[in-house]
This record gives C-alpha cells, structure tokens and sequence, in this order.
C-alpha cells in the first residue's frame, strides 16, 4: 500500500476542487487533489453550452473552456493529481491528522493530511426519488445523462421528447435536443413556478417554441420495451385533477427533477449534514463538524453558476490555509433560516470578519425584501427585484453591520423574506 503525505488533500476535481487546491498551492501549503474520473473539470466538461465566467472572467465561455483556465493552471502548478482514483473512506486519527484510503489504478493508497477540502459536486435525482408510477422501459434516463450520451458519447437518445422538471440542465437539454433535430414535446413541472433559472427559461423554451406546463404532475409512463408516452395530470391547489389528465406520445423521457449533494463519503465520516440541503453544515470558515475537514460548492448545497461555486471555493482554500495556520475565528453566532427562507449557508459566521451568505427563498415575489434580525432586532434590510426559489441570493455581511450591537457565541442570526 502506498503512504503519501501533504499538508492538505482536495477531494473532487470540478471546479471547486480546482479553485480550492490553487488557493492552497498559492500560501506555499502542498496539496493533492483526488477524482475519480479520467480527466480534472468534472461535470464541465460535458456541459458545451455557454454562459460560464461572466464573474469569473467576465468572459461567456463554454464548460470545457471555463474548465481549461483551471485546468491549465493546476497542471502548471505544484498541485499533485490523481486521476481514476476513489476515496473509499475518510477518517480522523485526531485533531490534526486526517486519513484518506483511496483505490486507483496503482493499487490502495492511504493519504495523511493536516485539513481536507470535500469537493465531490452533486448528482441528479433519479425515477425512484419521485415516484413516477408505470413500468419499467427503455428511455427514460437523466437529463444529465442524456447530456453526456448526446455532447460526449455521441448518440441520440431519442427523437420525441418529454420532459419532467423543469430545472436547469432539463432546459438547456430541450434546447439541446432541439437543436439535433429531436422534438421536445413538452417540460412538465409538479410546482406552480418554474426549478430553472429565467433565462433558460427565455434561451431554452421560449426560443423553440417548447411548451411548459406548470402546476403539472406525471402521474404515468406508458410503454413495455420502449416508452410510448407520458400521462400529466394538471393540479389545482396542490391537488390533482384527475379529469384533466392527458396523454403525451413520446419515445424519450428525461428527467430534470434536481441535484443532491454527492456526501455518502461525508456521512459515513461521521460528518453532520444539513437535513434541508443534504450538504455538510459548515460554519464561517465553512469547515464541518470534524476539525480540519472543509466544504465548498455543489456537494455544500446546490448553486446556480460555476461561478458562484468558484468564488466559495476560493474562500474554502483560503479559510483552510488560515486554519493550517493556526488561526482561528474569536467567537461565532448562530444563523437561522427565518420565514420564507429554505436554507442559509453558513450555518455559523464570525461577526469579527467580512461573511459571504447565501439562501433561497421559498416564496416568489417582486419587489422583495431580505430581512436580518440579530436576537429578534432589524440590523439589515436587503431590497431584491425579484426572488424565486430556484435563483440563490447572496449577501455579504461585514463588521460593520453587527456595529454597537451586543452579540456573543449564544446570539442568532435570523433571515426572513418578505
């Protein structure tokens, strides 16, 4: 077996696992990043669409392109890759020795490190996650896959197309699939608002001419070897109507009925998860329950820009460099997700330093308002145009803002929308 050693180890090699690797090669720390994949840039690089590095770069790019600026710098740095590896266990001699057993094509390697970075990205929820009754034919796949199989592989998984949910990589596949010649006949959503960003909405839907029926529930899937159709059932105040179901004739299904962060590795470390996001609860520092152990990006909670998972990352990469360094916040307070609020991440900040928060809202709504309430007293008020729950929000809090307040380790930090 063999025993390596590095002051940090990254785990996944997206995005996140890149950013958050350079962060560390950058404060002279030695650094390994681990993916079980052939290749770094992660679900990017089936991704061929553009609209990444507006932030980043200030520059639309594709996946593959906004990957490559990483990719190409983690291959010129002093970072060590190891490629076609999985991390079987994670585990904690003590507070400052972690241990990663990971399996590769060179046989069992186990990894010591002072602090570990979790960058393992989210996968798709799949059939069973929503119960869609029916048998059991060929052509029902994620839209993740269909991606892949399509901008990747090659094939065209099919000619006539429905399909389920209407979140992001399901719209920017009924663009997809539209533009290989296949006919995408409709994207049923269960909720009365649309899971994807507006402006798949507009590119993906609205350009083509794709129906979107909202409020909207499958109820079956017909076919014995192939798919043959769907049945979509419209409901009204929550509650199906049984008399206004109608039938859909497909060949295809694709399912686009959300991403879960990938953390059977993080659970089985004994890593405490957030029941609401599935992700790591993490504090200012966004390190978990287990000392040393850092989280960032999709498998922290879901975003909606590569971007946004970037600038996380970096701080992650810079939080760890500080922790390895001794360095640790004075006292954190509580945050909690107030009305109208589906989560807040962090879990925790520390009133002392500059905190980046991000959260979701449960409700849309024009001309909305985030309120921030430190032990039930207003100290914020954020105006937002619009908010809806599948775009984030993101506010960036200061010492200023807990100026003259009286706060201690017991103080919390309540967001509300209205």
């Amino acid at each position: 077996m063999r025993e390596l050693q590095y002051d940090a180890v990254v785990i996944g090699g997206g995005a996140a696992g890149m950013v958050a690797a350079l962060e560390l090669d950058s404060e002279g720390l030695t650094c390994a990043i681990i993916d079980r994949e052939d290749h770094l840039g992660g679900i990017l690089m089936q991704c061929i669409h553009n609209g990444f590095g507006l932030h980043e770069f200030s520059k639309e790019l594709t996946g593959p392109e906004f990957a490559e600026r990483f990719i190409e710098r983690v291959t010129n740095s002093r970072i060590a890759v190891y490629l076609d590896t999985t991390v079987t266990q994670l585990s904690s001699e003590n507070s400052s020795v972690k241990e990663t057993l990971c399996v590769s094509p060179w046989g069992v390697m186990r990894i010591k490190s002072r602090a570990v970075l979790l960058a393992m990205g989210c996968r798709e929820k799949n059939r069973g996650n929503v119960r869609i009754p029916g048998s059991r034919p060929a052509g029902v796949y994620t839209a993740g896959l269909a991606q892949r199989l399509v901008n990747i592989e090659g094939y065209i998984p099919g000619r006539e197309v429905v399909i389920i949910g209407s979140g992001d990589i399901g719209l920017i596949m009924a663009r997809r699939m539209s533009w290989i010649g296949c006919k995408v006949k409709a994207v049923v959503e269960i909720m009365p608002y649309p899971a994807g960003l507006t402006r798949n909405i507009v590119q993906c839907l609205n350009d083509f001419n794709i129906p979107l029926y909202l409020s909207s529930q499958t109820t079956s899937i017909f076919g014995s070897d192939r798919v043959e159709g769907v049945e979509v059932t419209p409901m009204e105040n929550g509650v199906p109507v049984s008399g206004k179901k109608f039938r859909i004739d497909c060949d295809t299904v694709l399912l686009s009925v959300g991403l879960v962060p990938e953390n059977e590795l993080s659970k089985n470390a004994g890593i405490e998860l957030n029941s609401v996001t599935n992700g790591p609860l993490v504090d200012s520092s966004l390190m978990t329950n287990m000392d040393g152990v850092f989280a960032c990006g999709n498998v922290l909670h879901v975003h909606d820009l590569a971007d946004w998972v970037c600038e996380e990352s970096r701080r992650a990469g810079r939080y760890a460099s500080a922790w390895l360094r001794g360095e640790r916040p004075a006292f954190q307070i509580r945050i909690k997700a107030g009305q109208h609020v589906r989560y807040v991440n962090p879990s925790r900040i520390a009133p002392d330093r500059e905190n980046i928060v991000y959260l979701r809202s449960m409700i849309v709504k024009s001309g909305a308002a985030v309120e921030l309430r430190l032990n039930n007293r207003v100290i914020r008020s954020k105006k937002e145009r619009h908010v809806q729950p599948s775009e984030m929000i993101s506010i960036k809090l200061s010492p200023k803002d807990f100026g003259g307040q009286d706060i201690n380790s017991d103080s919390v930090l309540e967001f509300n929308i209205s």
